[in-house]
């Protein structure tokens, strides 16, 4: 399979599979204590622990008059009670107790998703609960493995979820969004490689070799090697697994030391650790975090990092809210992409091809059946 870059995407709402797992908040997030609401591919739901402390995910709205469970409070050990008229309902939907009768109506429950506790988030599947395979969670295992530290945040992202997926798979907009702390000219003067891998991911490739380190890598550079000075190779390897989780290996090291042949024993190494969760066509919760291989022990670097990333991620939720702004004023305008654009691209083959086969009756691990043998596009 062909990919040609010179291909034009209509600047449209972007629609989203719902046969998937999506990150809907971190595990601290929800507790035992008291509901949260989170809304997940259109889709409102009640979040709350059982007293064993697992995470269920209802719909959250109330069998009898749709109002709202999230305002209600947890009763027992598994049960949630509707705020307005006292219904409860257990951990699967269904209602245990009406007001003022003795029997159940049999028809009273609510929806209830597959709810999986992994990789420091709660991640759900709004979509069809037979084909809710945990295996087809994303890989972030940075998140939990003990030889990496760092935090993050969620981000209310006010656009569609692909305008973020395009944002994280072209880091060249770097040079010319961030060009105080991680952009320089170098990223868009270097070549980058974009393979479409056997397993249906795709990974953008780049090497910066012998180049300044901007402001933010200087300073990481020293956090652990604090005499440091001179140029650096400098990395961005960019991994996407479908639908929306994107875990970029980025760093720097002292040039010429090895780095690009594998020895990055003589720099600093983080992920950048991002899954999107489309909210409706227009919003999103963006989940991130910085993770780190270095300095293991330090609290300091891990919120100076958090707070870093922060600032350059705000600068980026700015551009692409203006970017929703302007798609919504001009529904027909066509994108067209570049060079730079060939990572995104696949991104969006992908994900057509996962809402064609799921408009059809297929499962998700069929739907990148035929990317499998694609090969690879540069």
């Amino acid at each position: 399979m062909s990919l040609e870059t010179n291909e034009t995407v209509t600047a449209k709402i972007f629609p989203h599979p719902l046969n998937a797992w999506y990150a809907v908040a971190w595990d601290h997030e929800v507790t035992g204590k008291a509901p949260i609401s989170r809304t997940i591919a259109g889709k409102p739901m009640v979040l709350y622990r059982t007293a064993d402390q697992r995470p269920v995910a209802l719909a959250d709205a109330c069998w009898h008059r749709l109002a709202p469970l999230s305002l209600g409070q947890l009763v027992g050990s598994d049960e949630i009670q509707c705020p307005y008229h006292g219904l409860r309902y257990n951990s699967t939907g269904r209602c245990t107790s009406m007001p003022a009768q003795k029997t159940v109506n049999p028809s009273a429950m609510v929806p209830s998703y597959p709810v999986v506790e992994r990789y420091r988030y709660l991640w759900v599947w709004p979509g069809d609960m037979t084909l809710a395979d945990p295996d087809l969670i994303p890989d972030m295992s940075q998140m939990t493995d003990p030889e990496w530290a760092g935090d993050g945040e969620t981000i209310h992202a006010k656009c569609n979820y692909q305008l973020i997926l395009d944002n994280l798979m072209d880091l060249t907009h770097e040079e010319f969004v961030h060009g105080g702390s991680i952009g320089q000219a170098e990223l868009s003067e270097s070549p980058f490689l974009t393979k479409l891998e056997a397993d249906g991911s795709v990974t953008v490739s780049r090497w910066m070799i012998d180049v300044a380190p901007p402001p933010f890598w200087l300073k990481n550079i020293r956090d652990r090697f604090p005499d440091f000075e001179g140029n650096v190779d400098r990395w961005q390897i960019i991994h996407y697994y479908a639908p929306a989780t994107i875990c970029i290996d980025v760093g720097v090291a002292k040039t010429g030391t090895g780095a690009p042949e594998g020895d990055r024993s003589q720099g600093v190494n983080g992920y950048v650790m991002n899954t999107i969760s489309p909210e409706t066509d227009r919003t999103s919760h963006y989940f991130w975090a910085f993770m780190r291989n270095y300095r293991l022990e330090s609290q300091t670097i891990t919120t100076q990092l958090r707070q870093g990333v922060h600032g350059v991620f705000g600068e980026d939720e700015a551009m692409l809210q203006a970017q929703q702004e302007a798609i919504d004023a001009n529904p027909d305008h066509e994108f067209y992409s570049l060079n730079i654009d060939a990572g995104g691209m696949w991104v969006r083959r992908i994900l057509d091809r996962m809402l064609a086969v799921e408009n059809e009756g297929g499962t998700p691990e069929s739907a990148l059946e035929e990317f499998t043998h694609s090969g690879s596009a540069s």
